[in-house]
């Protein structure tokens, strides 16, 4: 072969790659990113991939309108109940699981030794949630990530368990045990004012930084049980130095079951962007919550679903699509962002951040393959 055929050859050779790779971009794009529409897209996505919330409250709304009573009439979870919560907007939100807050309120002051009622009233929302997930033949309740994946599949929507608070542990590290043993899977470490264990971002936002103390060293021992027992750690609620200091000892991931940026909205309840950072390292999960004034702290009124995205796409600026979620905290307020009304409206908050340029595989970390891990 002479230098003439051998050009010819290399030139060839390189159109057919070039072609090849062309071929292989166009399949990739339509396969993906061109799908009929963006409404088209997410279908599919939550069809294949459990869309899984962080967050909600509706065990305690049946403790203060029903007094746990879910056997009477008025419990009307299958046909459509006066929340932001019911079966039928569960599925047309397409959600695939759930956390279940056991919520009970926190002292308004200090207790160091906080009552022992608090840990009867616990089991107490314990005992409901489990009843009315046991009683709705779509949920399953779940313990693992296994499970909540094989209840996807199955059509159920996977039904897990969260403590609001390690206050309703009563100080106890031995109860910590127990609620892991009946299914809570995550304990936020302080609600809204200081406990046994912590400082909360409350009372750093009454107070001022002066009376952030931090983990305390019976604080630092329920975080070390928490992470033998693989339970979840959950940083939602607690000042910036419990956060910076649970992050210094844990040897687990942690998450925040529905939090946001205080970069973005200046709220001493919110995780500020070093917080944030240090999820690549730790593995955790900040999952986005669609409170207004969390989200915008000036203009609370004006916050949307736009401003939930804002949010989402700052944290995948800082940590990356790995560390990213959702925990609407539907039922534990009254103030959604504009255009969120319940929990049927998923996937227009989905639909948004696509738009922002999310590619399907993202998605999927965001809706459930990162708390899932």
């Amino acid at each position: 072969m002479n230098c003439i055929e051998q050009h010819r050859a290399v030139v060839g050779l390189s159109a057919i790659t070039l072609l090849a790779a062309s071929l292989w971009a166009i399949y990739r794009i339509q396969s993906e990113s061109e799908l009929p529409d963006i409404s088209a897209r997410i279908d599919n996505i939550l069809k294949n991939t459990p869309l899984i919330d962080g967050h909600n409250d509706l065990p305690y709304l049946l403790r203060i309108e029903l007094q746990n009573k879910i056997n009477s009439d008025r419990f009307t979870f299958q046909q459509g109940l006066a929340s932001h919560t019911d079966l039928k907007r569960l599925r047309q939100g397409r959600v695939g699981g759930q956390f279940w807050s056991v919520f009970m309120e926190c002292p308004d002051t200090k207790h160091i030794d906080d009552p022992s009622h608090i840990v009867r009233d616990t089991l107490e929302q314990i005992d409901v949630a489990r009843r009315f997930i046991e009683a709705t033949p779509e949920l399953r309740f779940c313990s693992t990530a296994a499970s909540a994946v094989e209840a996807f599949k199955a059509g159920k929507v996977a039904s897990m368990l969260g403590a609001e608070g390690l206050h309703q542990t009563g100080s106890s590290i031995a109860v910590i045990r127990q609620l892991w043993d009946l299914g809570v899977r995550y304990i936020t470490v302080t609600h809204n004012s200081d406990n046994a264990y912590a400082t909360a971002a409350a009372t750093v936002t009454a107070l001022g930084t002066d009376a952030d103390a931090g983990l305390s060293s019976f604080g630092a021992l329920a975080i070390h049980e928490m992470n033998r027992l693989g339970m979840m750690v959950d940083l939602s609620h607690t000042s910036h130095r419990t956060m910076r200091q649970v992050l210094d000892i844990a040897r687990s991931p942690v998450i925040f079951s529905h939090s946001t940026c205080y970069a973005l909205a200046s709220n001493y309840r919110n995780t500020p962007d070093d917080v944030i950072k240090r999820l690549k390292t730790n593995g955790g999960v900040l999952m986005v919550m669609f409170v207004k004034r969390f989200l915008n702290a000036t203009h609370p009124e004006s916050a949307d679903v736009e401003t939930v995205v804002d949010h989402i796409m700052h944290i995948v600026g800082l940590a990356g699509w790995d560390h990213v979620g959702i925990g609407g905290d539907f039922d534990g307020t009254v103030t959604l962002a504009n255009g969120i009304h319940s929990v049927a409206d998923y996937p227009k908050l989905l639909e948004a951040v696509m738009r922002r340029g999310a590619t399907d595989k993202q998605i999927k970390k965001l809706i459930g393959e990162n708390i899932l891990r």
